[in-house]
């Protein structure tokens, strides 16, 4: 599988993970962005899996939710089944 396709897999779950911790912590996404530094336009494309967090961004997302950031890729994601053709 093409490497471009592998990763936007990944962002899905990684997207459905961000969600889910967000609705543990948030009502909404508006509530994201009046609780950290992000504003809803811009945390909202990582919940829809269109945008590529930096480290800084996992730092900051983290930080609004009060977690360590290794917790934000505490999902599955099973690399073996999305094998990257070379």
């Amino acid at each position: 599988m093409d490497s471009k396709d592998v990763l936007k897999l990944y962002m899905q779950s990684f997207s459905e993970h961000l969600k889910e911790i967000r609705k543990e912590k948030y009502t909404s996404m508006d509530a994201v962005a009046q609780n950290s530094v992000f504003d809803s336009s811009n945390y909202n494309k990582y919940e829809n899996g269109k945008g590529n967090p930096t480290i800084e961004t996992i730092l900051k997302m983290a930080s609004a939710f009060k977690i360590p950031p290794k917790e934000l890729f505490d999902f599955e994601f099973d690399i073996e089944k999305y094998k990257i053709d070379e």
